[in-house]
């Protein structure tokens, strides 16, 4: 993918603010541009912002930028459609440096995950769509481009406070004002944390003294887990997964379930949660058009044109750090797309995505492990047409080995609980499970 970034956690923060669409209202005629900085360089010194950091950071803003005005109005989450999006972002080349960025991080993202509760694969997939893994952290001097948006008035409220933010986070020493850089819209670094977010969330992992979110590795990870968490981001949890809804179902949902509301058109733009086994009886069915698993979870879908999805509570947290469903839906994909085996897992050894594809299809529909495993071992004798649709997103037929049903036999002679084998799958493998 090239290094070429959307804005993507300045559009969740704005549109929180206010409606995409909408502009401040005016009550008094604008003062000149020169004017109003002359008014936030005074706000910025009643604020407690030294005088050499207002005076060095205010130096170069002369005029506001008429290309940032120009990205604001054309943000690729809100003109393109959830399936162009995915399909132009979930390149073949993001997935595998995914899977490579993965496997060179994988014993700090498991001490990061360790300690905030948000798998790895997830970490990974929003360090992959914010940054493509650490290649892009932002080249936009960062001062200028929040006072061109604070300037202009569809959300000058919000980039107002970001500005005040940015110049805090130089005032407390965070980092010097040249490396302060981000994306058009002021969202800084691998992580693209508006300035507010960096106050509130950013983490020193390493424990340096600096919460490095321009260039170091832990500090990175660490906050985006920390925001997850504080977002409401649950351990042993997962986001969702693909549905098939076809038009009379979608049809039926249309009339008979309720949108949700929310303070963002995304969480606008889905229906309110219902049971799994409610999803089942108005007729939406796994993508090969097998039964929804018979889990006691609550999920609401979410659809775009032709692809649809059922997502839980954690999802919540992926539009909190950018409220559009193609963002949302794209760090989910990724994060289930980037993971290429799963740990080492009892006697059975490493597994590979396919074994565990299968694996985790059939302790989805079984009611006991028993039971799954009967069907594993079915499914990789015969390779059933429930193969090809369990692993469809994958691009190939799954090849069974035999050491997945190893490790099965291995678990219920020692008569693990279906929920720890379960747990243990979600924490690892690159797939959806509940």
């Amino acid at each position: 993918m090239p290094a070429r970034h959307f804005g993507a956690t300045a559009l969740a923060l704005a549109l929180a603010a206010a409606p995409a669409a909408a502009q401040e209202p005016e009550t008094a005629p604008r003062p000149t541009f020169t004017e109003w900085l002359a008014g936030v360089r005074a706000e910025a010194l009643t604020r407690g912002i030294r005088e050499d950091v207002v005076d060095a950071a205010l130096a170069d803003v002369v005029e506001p930028q008429p290309i940032i005005i120009e990205r604001d109005r054309a943000q690729a989450e809100v003109v393109f459609s959830l399936e162009k999006y995915v399909s132009r972002r979930l390149t073949p080349q993001l997935i595998r440096s995914g899977r490579d960025a993965y496997a060179a991080n994988r014993a700090l993202l498991d001490q990061v995950a360790e300690r905030y509760g948000v798998p790895p694969r997830i970490i990974v997939a929003i360090w992959g769509i914010e940054s493509n893994y650490g290649r892009f952290s932002g080249v936009r001097p960062a001062v200028p481009a929040l006072a061109t948006l604070a300037w202009d008035p569809r959300r000058a409220t919000f980039f107002r406070g970001e500005l005040f933010n940015a110049l805090e986070i130089v005032n407390r020493g965070d980092i010097d004002l040249p490396r302060l850089r981000g994306s058009w819209a002021g969202a800084m670094g691998q992580v693209q944390f508006m300035p507010s977010s960096y106050l509130k969330f950013a983490e020193d992992f390493d424990g340096d003294g600096h919460r490095d979110i321009w260039s170091t590795s832990a500090d990175v990870f660490a906050s985006i887990a920390n925001y997850l968490h504080g977002h409401g981001w649950t351990a042993d949890g997962t986001w969702g997964r693909e549905v098939k809804v076809t038009p009379a179902v979608r049809s039926r949902i249309t009339e008979g379930v309720p949108q949700r509301s929310g303070t963002c058109a995304a969480m606008r733009n889905m229906t309110g949660p219902l049971p799994l086994a409610r999803w089942q009886a108005l007729g939406v069915r796994l993508p090969g058009g097998a039964a929804l698993p018979k889990r006691d979870l609550d999920a609401a879908l979410v659809s775009g044109d032709t692809r649809h999805f059922l997502v839980y509570s954690n999802y919540d947290a992926l539009l909190e750090y950018n409220c559009a469903h193609s963002y949302a839906i794209s760090v989910a994909l990724l994060g289930d797309a980037a993971h290429p085996t799963t740990p080492n897992l009892g006697q059975g050894g490493s597994m590979a995505i396919e074994d565990a594809v299968v694996l985790s299809h059939c302790l989805s529909t079984c009611a006991s492990l028993r039971d799954a495993l009967a069907a594993y071992e079915r499914a990789r004798v015969a390779r059933t047409t429930e193969i090809v649709n369990a692993s469809w997103r994958f691009g190939r037929v799954a090849q069974m080995e035999g050491r997945v049903s190893c490790w099965l036999r291995d678990c219920a002679l020692r008569a693990t609980p279906q929920s720890v084998i379960r747990r243990q799958l979600l924490e690892s493998a690159s797939f959806s499970l509940g």
